[in-house]
C-alpha cells in the first residue's frame, strides 16, 4: 500500500474534523490529486494563475458545471482550510449555473413510468422516492427502523450535509412497503444489494430509470432526482407551504427562509404525500 503524504493526511484529517461525509472527502482528494497531476508538482507549489490555468482546461473538455464546481469546492478547502491561505479560496471562481428548469412528470406519467419496472425492489425503491421526495442516496440506505408507522414518518439519517430529517410516510406507501416487506423480508437495509449486509448501490436504480423511461415510452428524460422535482412540484401545486416544502426536502437554509425552515415533526406527518392521490399497485405484472 503507498505510503499517505504528509499534505494528503492533513486534507484528510482536515475534512474528518468537520465531518465531511465519506464521499465528499473522497471526491475532493480525487479533485486536488488532478490538479497535482496536471502540473506535475505538489498542489502547495502551484499559484492562482495555475488554478485559473486548471480551470480553463477542465472547461475545454466540457466537464459539466456541477463537476465543475465539486472541485472548485475541494480546491477552495484545501487551499483555505488545510494550507491556510485566507485569501485565495475567494478567488478560485465557481461556474455560473445555468437557469435550467427541472423535468417534472405528471400524475399520469408517474403512473406509466413507476408501472414499468419490473424488479418488485426497484418500483418500490423509485415509488418511495417519489412519495417522500427522496434523494438517491438517501433511499438506498433506508433501513426498515426508519420507517415509523406509529407517527406516519420515515426517518432519513445523513442527508446531504450530513444532517437527520423526518418526511411523511404516505398511507399508500405503508402499505406498498408492508407488501413489499412480505414478499422479500427485508432483515437491516429496507432495500438490501446482493446480500443483506449492503444496501442496494444506487446505480441500479438509475439503470430501472433509463429502461423505465424508454418502456413507457416517455419522451422526457427520467433520472432519480427527477421524480424529487416532481415530488415537490406535485405537493406546490396541491397547496402544500412552501417552507414545508423545504424541508422535507432537507434543502440547505436561505438566507431568505431561514425563519420557516424549523417545521414539527406532527406538521409533516399530516402533509399528504402525492403518492395517495395515485392508483399505483406495487406487484409487478406476472
Amino acid at each position: 500500500m503507498a505510503e499517505i503524504s504528509p499534505l494528503r493526511r492533513r486534507m484528510i484529517e482536515d475534512m474528518t474534523v468537520r465531518n465531511l461525509s465519506p464521499a465528499t472527502q473522497q471526491s475532493y482528494l480525487n479533485a486536488v490529486a488532478k490538479l497535482s497531476r496536471y502540473f506535475g508538482r505538489s498542489p502547495d507549489r502551484l499559484d492562482l494563475e495555475d488554478i485559473r490555468a486548471f480551470q480553463v482546461h477542465l472547461v475545454a473538455t466540457g466537464m459539466s458545471w456541477p463537476a465543475l464546481n465539486q472541485i472548485v469546492c475541494a480546491l477552495r478547502f484545501f487551499y483555505g482550510v488545510t494550507l491556510g491561505h485566507d485569501t485565495v479560496p475567494e478567488r478560485i471562481a465557481y461556474a455560473r449555473k445555468p437557469r435550467k428548469l427541472p423535468v417534472v412528470l405528471s400524475a399520469d406519467e408517474v403512473v406509466r413510468f413507476l408501472e414499468a419496472i419490473p424488479s418488485l425492489k426497484s418500483r418500490t425503491a423509485l415509488t418511495t422516492v417519489y412519495a417522500a421526495g427522496l434523494r438517491v442516496s438517501e433511499v438506498v440506505l433506508l433501513k426498515v427502523v426508519d420507517i415509523d408507522s406509529q407517527r406516519m414518518l420515515i426517518r432519513v439519517e445523513h442527508g446531504k450535509g450530513g444532517k437527520d430529517r423526518y418526511v411523511m410516510l404516505s398511507p399508500q406507501l405503508l402499505r406498498i412497503l408492508r407488501t413489499y416487506w412480505r414478499l422479500t423480508r427485508p432483515k437491516r437495509w429496507l432495500f438490501p444489494g446482493r446480500d443483506d449486509e449492503r444496501p442496494l448501490v444506487p446505480n441500479v436504480l438509475h439503470a430501472a430509470c433509463r429502461s423505465a423511461c424508454a418502456a413507457a415510452g416517455l419522451s422526457k428524460s427520467v433520472t432519480v432526482h427527477t421524480l424529487r422535482h416532481t415530488f415537490a412540484t406535485h405537493l406546490l401545486e396541491n397547496g402544500a407551504d412552501v417552507r414545508i416544502i423545504q424541508v422535507l426536502l432537507g434543502h440547505a437554509s436561505l438566507a431568505s427562509t431561514a425563519r420557516y425552515t424549523q417545521v414539527a415533526t406532527k406538521t409533516i406527518s399530516n402533509t399528504p404525500s402525492p403518492l395517495d392521490w395515485l392508483r399505483l399497485e406495487v406487484v409487478p405484472p406476472g
